[in-house]
This record gives C-alpha cells, sequence and structure tokens, in this order.
C-alpha cells in the first residue's frame, strides 16, 4: 500500500514498547503492527505511551491513511492501527472516530500520535487529522479541538496549502494543553508552533519559529519543544533538535545533537529522548537508542 509519503510501504509486526530502568532494556509489549518501507524509512506504529497510575498503560498505533484502508490489511493491523491500546488491548478507534466525524473536513486521514492519559479518559492527538480528541472512560470520542490550514512556499515557488498534522500535547503549568504541530508538506523550516488550547475555546498559538515539532513537554515551568528535523524534513539533514521556551517566550537551543528524534520525556531536570526514532536502514538493528540531556 502507499504509505503518507507516497511511497510503497508494507506490513509487518515489528512494532513493540520497551522498559528501561537503570541502563536496561526489555521489551515488554511485541507483536504491535508496523509499515514501513523496505528500507525502514516512513515507518509507522506504536508510537507513543502514557501512563495512569500502576498497572494501566496506554498506547498509540498509528496509521498515516483514510481509515478505509485498513479493510486491505491482515486482522493484526486492521484491527489494530489507528487504535488508542490499553494494556495492549484495543480500547478506542481514533481512526474510526475520523473516518464518522472528520472533525478538520478534509480528506479523512488518521494518525493517532501522542497521547496524554488523565483520569476519566485519554487526550489523543490525531496528526492525519488535524484534531485533538478527548477519549473517555465510558462513552464516545469527542473533539477538543481543531488545528487550521495555512499556506506556505512550495520547492517550485507556488503558493499551496499546508496542513498543521499536531504530533504531541502536554498540560502546562497553568493546566491548559499544549499542542507541538509538525507542519505538513512542504515542511517549511521555522513555520512549525506550539498552540495554547482550552478546552471550549479556539487553538492560540504560544510559541512559534520551529521546525517540524514531534514531542513537547513542561519541566520546573519552561517548555522544550522537541525537532524531528531542526532544517526541515525536506533538507536532507537529519539532525534534530531540542529547544527550551522560558517563561516569558525566550528560545534556547539545548542541544543539535540528534538524529531523527521521534519523543521526550522530562524528569529531574533531565530529558530523555528518543534518537534515531525514524532512521532508513540503520547500519545496525540497535541504532536506535534513549539518550539524556541535562537541562
Amino acid at each position: 500500500m502507499m504509505g503518507p509519503e507516497g511511497a510503497e510501504v508494507c506490513f509487518g509486526t515489528s512494532g513493540a514498547v520497551t522498559r528501561i530502568d537503570r541502563g536496561h532494556s526489555k521489551r515488554v509489549l511485541t507483536g504491535l503492527p508496523s509499515l514501513a518501507g523496505r528500507d525502514g524509512s516512513q515507518a509507522i506504529g506504536p508510537s507513543d505511551v502514557s501512563f495512569l497510575g500502576k498497572g494501566n498503560s496506554y498506547v498509540t498505533v498509528g496509521l498515516g491513511a483514510d481509515p478505509a484502508v485498513r479493510d486491505s490489511l491482515p486482522p493484526a493491523g486492521r484491527d489494530v492501527m489507528g487504535w488508542l491500546l490499553r494494556n495492549g488491548k484495543p480500547a478506542a478507534d481514533v481512526a474510526g472516530y475520523e473516518a464518522k466525524a472528520n472533525p478538520d473536513g478534509g480528506v479523512p486521514d488518521s494518525n493517532p500520535n501522542a497521547v496524554l492519559a488523565l483520569p476519566g479518559g485519554r487526550i489523543v492527538a490525531d496528526a492525519g487529522g488535524n484534531s485533538l480528541l478527548w477519549v473517555p472512560d465510558r462513552g464516545r470520542i469527542h473533539t477538543i479541538a481543531t488545528f487550521p490550514a495555512r499556506t506556505a512556499t512550495a520547492p517550485d515557488g507556488s503558493r499551496i496549502p499546508m496542513q498543521s498534522v499536531p504530533t504531541s500535547v502536554a498540560i502546562g503549568p497553568d493546566g491548559a494543553l499544549y499542542v507541538g504541530e509538525l507542519t505538513g508538506f512542504p515542511f517549511p523550516k521555522g513555520e512549525a508552533r506550539v498552540y495554547r488550547v482550552v478546552p471550549g475555546q479556539a487553538p492560540q498559538v504560544y510559541a512559534k519559529g520551529f521546525t517540524n515539532v514531534i514531542d513537547v513537554g513542561f519541566t520546573r515551568g519552561k517548555l522544550y519543544v522537541l525537532e524531528i528535523a531542526h532544517n526541515s524534513l525536506l533538507s536532507g539533514d537529519p539532525s534534530g533538535a531540542l529547544v527550551q521556551v522560558d517563561r516569558k517566550g525566550a528560545q534556547r537551543i539545548v542541544t543539535t545533537q540528534l538524529t531523527l528524534p521521534g519523543g521526550l520525556a522530562l524528569r529531574d531536570g533531565k530529558a530523555y529522548v528518543s534518537d534515531c526514532g525514524a532512521c532508513p536502514n540503520p547500519p545496525d538493528r540497535g541504532s536506535g537508542s534513549v539518550v539524556r540531556i541535562g537541562l
């Protein structure tokens, strides 16, 4: 089938969740569905994990396509891709909600990329649907917010629509939700934003000037923004970056010594980043890593 970047991808069950404890790693959930090119590029599968108390894990499994394409997948993919999992089991059909509700009114497309577990329900960022969703413990999924398309300059100089592609969500010190966007093609440098979202109100731009945001988080009152490609996904440069935004809005690059990073966790004055999360054709199967960065 065709992947979200327009190239052929293949189905597999290589998706997994790994626990890292005191420098040791162990896969605790395996056999999850994934789609990727022959060289491992364009990989889509388990994308985020969030915990609520002990024994309750929630995992988003991406899709990056019209939910209808799931009919062409084997059962291991058809019944899991585009879903939110609870403790490894399908709990909510996020892509199915996109197919029925289509919150942003565009071409149906779903790619659940981030989850934030809260008492009573989960918040999911659907990068394909350009939407932020509430998935309650009981009841139906509903839309918290959608993120508008803008125009951007294509490589040929023309002006084209560019989708938002929200990839990440975190709760800020003020209790509001903060959502980072990747932006769609042509992935322009410096055009990605972080939105502040209060349920019931339109999203407001909180910070801008980023490139291809893949994750966001707060610690000690400061926002940290992870860029999967600091110089744009079209640049050919795989360097990612971690950027700090202080309470006054001033930005500081913490590091650019990252390679296509995929996720961010913050604790005790340190950042933990999954590095080489989207590296094609790695020189060895162990090239992906989690790196610790002092803040």
